[in-house]
């Protein structure tokens, strides 16, 4: 079986890149180890911003704002083609800060203005909307009422049905979908790949090849990737059904990482934590437990008998958050679009952009360099 480009790795980014490819006028499979869109991209929030991204590098910065700048387009298209509506909206992002944390600027020193300030100037910076507020002029359903940063332009997505949307468009496109396809071998001649094998003995061949297949990429390329960093991080979410209204804006507490994202239907997500697992997706009690008593801290009325789902999913990490989108160094056709660990759904569709720039020969909207394939 032939085509222009072989996608590895059925999740978001994935589809992403089959579908840019596919309006290209490319001829694509996507092949993946078990079913498409259910590790990572299904499991995660779906909020399109870094929480706290005044935290990140200017790396993660760059990446997020181009795809945040194409996710509207994206998703219309992907709702006119399929009639899926992935509900992206802009639910606004309520910070409360930890007021206990200082601003760290650099070895051995701390700024003397606040961290909220330092925020404030990171987003004046970077030309994102912020103000600060009480939480309960945001947020009345809160029981903290504490001074808070008020993003309102931060969007979220419904990343179940985004995935649904990307599936079927990818299709519609005429790609080809192969599930159940875990890769357990890679023919490679004088750098360049000729083939690849299947667990069930199936051998697929293109001209170019892009490996995205998030915490499994790594393992996938073997001795193909030696330098590549990008490993499992477990998180756990837990879903909540409520009112329709009781919280609106998307809630993020400093002091702990945690997040309250509602869904127009009443479901709030709650998470996430970050555990070193290993490949184990498996749920804890002692996770349960302490995301209940995050979320009843913030909204008491989120109790245990409002939980309806509890899961969890394997992120892609990578160092300081920066995804590899490149061509493989001494393998010519090549690519690596993975290690987007919290962000993927975030930055899925500018990583989409760039990977297939790069393999058409296309001039790239932002510099490149920082995702090149670590050697």
């Amino acid at each position: 079986m032939s085509s222009d480009v072989i996608v590895i790795g059925g999740g978001v980014v994935g589809l992403a890149t089959a579908w840019e490819l596919l309006r290209s006028g490319a001829t694509v499979t996507v092949l993946e180890r078990n079913l498409c869109g259910q590790e990572a991209s299904w499991a995660g929030a779906g909020i399109l911003s870094p929480l706290l991204p005044w935290d990140y590098p200017e790396a993660v910065t760059q990446l997020t704002q181009f795809s945040a700048y194409l996710f509207l387009q994206f998703v219309e298209a992907l709702q006119a083609e399929t009639g899926v509506d992935p509900e992206y909206q802009a639910s606004g992002m309520l910070v409360l800060p930890d007021s206990s944390s200082q601003a760290y600027v650099e070895p051995g020193t701390f700024d003397k203005y606040s961290r909220m300030l330092l925020a404030e100037r990171w987003c004046t910076r970077h030309a994102i909307s912020v103000q600060e507020v009480q939480s309960s002029q945001i947020a009345p359903s809160l029981v903290r009422d504490t001074a808070a940063l008020w993003l309102p332009e931060v969007c979220q997505v419904r990343n179940p049905r985004l995935l649904q949307a990307l599936i079927k468009t990818v299709k519609g496109l005429g790609g080809k979908i192969v599930e159940h396809a875990e890769i357990t071998g890679w023919k490679i001649e004088r750098g360049y790949v000729q083939s690849i094998s299947t667990v069930a003995g199936e051998r697929h061949s293109a001209g170019q090849y892009v490996v995205a297949a998030g915490a499994w990429s790594r393992r996938l390329l073997a001795e193909h990737a030696e330098a590549l960093e990008v490993w499992p991080v477990r998180g756990q979410i837990l879903l909540f059904k409520v009112r329709p209204g009781l919280l609106e804006p998307i809630v993020l507490d400093e002091r702990n990482n945690f997040y309250l994202i509602p869904r127009r239907d009443g479901h709030i997500l709650a998470g996430s934590t970050l555990e070193e697992a290993g490949f184990d997706k498996s749920t804890t009690p002692e996770a349960r437990e302490t995301l209940l008593a995050r979320a009843q801290a913030l909204i008491p009325v989120l109790a245990e008998e409002k939980i309806v789902a509890h899961w969890a999913g394997l992120r892609p990490a990578s160092p300081h958050n920066i995804p590899v989108i490149s061509v493989h160094p001494a393998i010519s056709n090549l690519y690596l679009n993975s290690g987007h660990y919290r962000y993927g759904v975030t930055m899925a569709p500018g990583s989409a952009q760039l990977v297939v720039n790069m393999i058409l020969g296309k001039l790239q909207p932002l510099d490149v360099v920082p995702y090149q394939w670590p050697v």
